[in-house]
């Protein structure tokens, strides 16, 4: 099977020759981290090299071309540092926000998950009507940069591609809160939902277009709506408000994929999801991700309650990675029925962290290579 096949096939819960083998590459301090420890200074693809290491193999899938679609403000805000501490650094970001951030990290940081970063927020770009109705002329569908000057030509070899093509996009909450801030955007919902409706329909309106947009060039494989709103434990708002208030967004963005023949409609949340999967079904989600499992979510118990309607990727405790031997391979073993049953890419729950030694992330990828059918 091609890698796109593949993939496809697990997702979709048919019959795959076997389950993608995606045990997470980790972040830049990761990496750092397994240099120090016997990963080799100049490998860049960490995932293929492991599997290679514990003795795999397989002819590995190669990242395939891209469709560069952007939904990002444009112009943005300059990226600068306005004040330098002791230890920290107050800076702007390229999406107006003001935060403070460690003197090791540049502000470039910000713009793209390179690695963990904490901040402190202080200043959102919308405070008031004026900065919303400022920041709405940074949000046309069709300006011409929003694609790629090149498209048709990009296009036409896409349509009979072996790789697997992603478009991701921001959900309303996750965008809202990029404007608002997200004590702010919680408020809302109760002091000013006429103004939060508006938002709400504005980013309804802006997508739907540049879906338009990109579905006349290349359906992908996946559209992908990172949309982070829960705790651990719990949602971040109610699965009502989402209905009332975020469902109609999901809705449309579905539907236009429905009729473009695109397979796989994905929400991607961190934190205790289950309680609102029942409104992203309805929209026609079919796959969720990462499934954090500190944040309580049960992978196989998820399974029972919502069947083959729905997808999986991830759900693979990060703290058992670390752990590292019995411990690992208990995890992985918990999830074997979920594996089996398809419709599930097993991963990483987010980004490998710099805890998970080299010695234990190359048995968990020798592990995680028995259990999907690569040695």
């Amino acid at each position: 099977m091609t890698p796109r096949e593949r993939y496809l096939e697990t997702l979709l819960f048919c019959r795959p020759d076997r389950v993608p083998l995606v045990p997470g590459p980790g972040r830049r301090s990761t990496h750092e981290a397994w240099r120090q420890q016997g990963l080799p200074a100049d490998i860049e693809d960490v995932q293929q090299y492991a599997y290679r290491q514990v003795g795999g193999t397989l002819p590995w899938p190669e990242a395939g071309p891209a469709f560069a679609v952007t939904e990002r403000m444009i112009p943005q805000f300059e990226e600068k540092v306005l004040e330098r501490r002791e230890r920290t650094q107050i800076v702007q970001d390229w999406k107006g926000n003001i935060c403070e951030i460690g003197n090791q990290y540049p502000v470039e940081y910000l713009r793209d998950p390179v690695d963990f970063v904490t901040r402190r927020w202080i200043k959102c770009p919308v405070e008031s009507r004026t900065d919303w109705q400022a920041m709405q002329g940074r949000y046309d569908p069709d300006d011409p940069a929003r694609l790629p000057p090149n498209s048709a030509t990009l296009a036409a070899p896409l349509r009979d591609r072996e790789t697997v093509l992603t478009v991701t996009f921001s959900g309303p909450f996750w965008q809202l809160r990029e404007w608002l801030g997200f004590e702010r955007l919680c408020m809302l919902f109760h002091d000013d939902p006429a103004w939060l409706r508006e938002m709400v329909e504005f980013w309804r309106v802006f997508l739907a277009r540049l879906l338009e947009r990109l579905l006349a060039q290349v359906v992908p494989d996946m559209l992908c709506i990172s949309e982070d709103m829960a705790y651990k434990g719990f949602p971040m708002i109610s699965p009502a408000m989402a209905e009332d208030f975020l469902a109609p967004c999901y809705r449309t963005w579905g539907s236009i994929l429905r009729a473009a023949g695109c397979p796989i409609y994905a929400i991607d949340s961190d934190g205790f999801i289950p309680d609102l999967i029942p409104v992203w079904l309805e929209a026609g989600v079919n796959l969720c991700l990462p499934i954090e499992v500190a944040a309580g979510n049960d992978l196989p118990r998820m399974r029972d309650r919502f069947g083959r309607r729905l997808a999986f990727e991830g759900g693979i405790d990060k703290r058992a990675i670390a752990a590292g031997g019995a411990a690992m391979e208990a995890e992985l073993g918990r999830l074997e029925p979920v594996i089996k049953d398809g419709g599930y890419l097993p991963s990483c729950d987010h980004g490998v962290p710099a805890n998970v030694s080299w010695p234990d992330y190359l048995h968990y990828v020798e592990c995680l290579a028995r259990k999907t059918g690569w040695l």
